[in-house]
């Protein structure tokens, strides 16, 4: 695979970003795309592993080592260093139907995979994706492949994220006719509203959904399940029932002063503000605004690093990122998180690459836990007080955070953004079916069935697994729909 030699001879070149001074004032992608040739030639540094560990998703100690839907890696990159890009994007859409979202936003698990990085920067697998799939598109070659019979068996698949259409596309093309519900005005979920612009423009989310329309899959948007429609209205309606509805209840943090004006939910800053660009390139005024703040984003991951990006394009005044967690080191401890684990080592994500260059340095504070909130007489937020923690582990060998005495501080904060995660899907579909929960609240189905405790309904998704990665939820779309014609047919065409 690739050339035997291609390791030795090129070095790493990734999808360069624009100029931070440039794409702070637009909401356009952050990344562009590499010339052909050099694509060919990183494709060329995939070494003909005599044991590949990219290509398959493994759970290890600190996370994902792989690529979790399959990603034939060795042989596409064998392909397009050969020029054979048409092959190359046939091999990708075998084993995944959305490369043009998880060559944007999936943090590349199967590099943390990769023999090469053991020694060297891994091959540039996620960026060769997307040049494969953009590269298609550009051509002409993604078009719409409707099947050619339908088995007039029907499937309603509630929520149209990456997992819902993910098991929308495929059993679509096992001839089922699919409906999915969204509760919002747009198709695509957390692809559409929670992940910002500027990691994944909407019209590539738009161009994907068009075709999956084409292929006859039926979208029902502003329609939520359990409000606007009974859950068991839909039972009886149709003949399997996919809930991929994600992970929707945001944690909060429940100290003193929250009910400030001023002390937001991440993804609803993140998502009015994506629907008021799309709708009026934000000239209506129907986001929550961070212009002149000073803005405090509690909570690391990526969405606290879209939350520290999307207020500097506002133009807050300054913004902080608080993490409970301790600063990860420089380098992989190569003992206690050995490689093909997944990395814990220190990254520098676009929004704090953005805050370093707007404000001089790396936005983030670790170890700190907020105490209060405090407000003025109107009830608006003024400052934010912290204190300092340490991680003490139990007896039990867990570890908790301990305060510090004596590094209690109060910040002046205009504007307070939670980005702690989310608990598990809301309650009201499973309320309304009595369906069983697991101990975190999630959708109880096992992993190989998806079938929950209500007959003819699965679960697949966030909404099964919790709070999770697009690539996680792809992998588990189309699992699931592989389970569902299993049960609709009593056999299966899908892999």
């Amino acid at each position: 695979m690739g050339k035997l030699t291609g390791f030795l001879e090129y070095r790493r070149v990734a999808n360069p970003t624009r100029p931070v001074e440039e794409r702070l004032n637009d909401w356009n992608e952050v990344y562009v795309l590499r010339d052909k040739e050099t694509c060919e030639k990183q494709g060329a540094r995939c070494m003909d592993c005599g044991v590949p560990f990219c290509h398959r998703g493994e759970m290890l100690h600190n996370g994902a080592s792989g690529c979790p839907v399959y990603n034939l890696i060795p042989e596409w990159n064998d392909l397009i260093y050969k020029g054979r890009w048409k092959e190359a994007l046939d091999r990708l859409h075998h084993t995944n139907n959305f490369p043009e979202f998880t060559g944007r936003v999936c943090p590349a698990p199967c590099e943390a995979g990769c023999v090469l990085s053991i020694n060297e920067p891994a091959v540039t697998i996620h960026d060769n994706e997307r040049t494969i799939i953009d590269n298609g598109f550009k051509n002409g070659w993604v078009v719409a492949e409707p099947p050619e019979s339908r088995t007039g068996k029907t499937v309603a698949v509630v929520g149209s994220g990456p997992a819902g259409l993910a098991a929308a596309a495929q059993l679509n093309k096992a001839g089922h006719t699919v409906t999915v519900f969204e509760r919002d005005d747009r198709i695509g979920g957390l692809l559409m509203y929670g992940i910002p612009n500027m990691k994944l423009d909407k019209k590539v989310v738009q161009r994907r959904v068009d075709i999956l329309e084409e292929e006859g899959i039926i979208f029902k948007t502003n329609t939520e399940i359990g409000k606007d429609i009974s859950t068991k209205k839909l039972l009886k309606k149709f003949d399997a029932v996919v809930l991929a509805n994600g992970a929707t209840k945001p944690r909060d943090l429940k100290v003193e002063g929250r009910e400030l004006k001023g002390i937001h939910f991440a993804m609803d800053y993140l998502s009015a503000n994506t629907k008021s660009l799309l709708d009026s390139n934000l000239e209506d005024k129907k986001y929550i605004s961070a212009k002149g703040k000073h803005v405090i984003v509690i909570g690391g991951g990526d969405t606290g690093t879209d939350c520290v990006a999307t207020a500097l394009r506002h133009g807050c005044k300054r913004v902080t990122q608080f993490e409970i967690m301790p600063k990860p080191p420089q380098q992989r401890d190569s003992e206690g998180n050995p490689w093909p684990e997944w990395p814990g080592n220190l990254k520098v994500d676009y929004g704090q690459h953005e805050a370093a260059y707007k404000q001089g340095d790396d936005p983030r504070e670790y170890s700190v836990m907020t105490t209060k909130f405090e407000g003025d007489d109107k009830g608006k937020l003024k400052a934010i007080h912290t204190v300092e923690v340490e991680w003490v582990e139990n007896e039990d060998g867990s570890k908790f955070p301990k305060e510090v005495p004596g590094t209690e501080k109060r910040v002046e904060a205009d504007m307070v953004l939670l980005a702690m995660g989310f608990l598990g899907p809301e309650d009201i579909i499973a309320e309304e079916l009595e369906m069983e929960r697991d101990g975190r609240s999630n959708f109880k189905a096992e992993y190989d069935e998806f079938k929950t405790s209500v007959k003819k309904v699965f679960a697949a998704g966030d909404a099964r697994r919790g709070q999770s990665l697009v690539v996680w939820a792809i992998n588990e779309g189309r699992a699931v729909a592989r389970e569902v014609d299993m049960f609709l047919m009593g056999d299966t065409v899908l892999p």
